[in-house]
């Protein structure tokens, strides 16, 4: 007899930041397949890539020392806000419809939010009174 193989799921202790754009992400796959042509394979695409951009450069900063963090968190607080520009297009063009269009703003306002007060610790964390302190211990 074989012995039998249990599967087990990966693992999911994701920061939270990552969560939330992976959530973002998913909601938004929803609707990119009702864009209208028009949109879809431009504001589009570019939306998607820059849902991808945001959690390569998050994911990236996760592994990162705290002196590191700064560049990558900020690369994706500039691409979150290009993010939002471009659903605003698609919501004033009319491509994207009031309830797709809050639900996802509302999924973004929440990680523009975690990734500022991220980059809020890690300057308090890399302030030079923080660093004196550590160096007179």
């Amino acid at each position: 007899m074989s012995p039998v193989l249990e599967w087990t799921p990966p693992r999911r202790d994701f920061l939270p930041v990552i969560e939330h754009i992976k959530e973002s992400y998913l909601l938004w796959h929803e609707y990119y397949s009702t864009l209208p042509k028009i949109h879809r394979y431009t504001i589009g695409e570019r939306i998607d890539t820059l849902f991808i951009e945001i959690l390569e450069a998050v994911s990236g900063a996760a592994y990162l020392s705290k002196d590191k963090k700064l560049p990558y968190i900020s690369l994706a607080i500039r691409k979150l806000n290009t993010l939002t520009v471009l659903l605003m297009i698609l919501w004033e063009t009319k491509s994207l419809r009031d309830k797709k269009y809050i639900a996802l703003s509302v999924q973004l306002d929440t990680v523009g939010k975690m990734l500022s007060g991220w980059i809020g610790q890690i300057n308090k964390q890399n302030s030079p009174e923080v660093a004196s302190r550590t160096r007179e211990k």
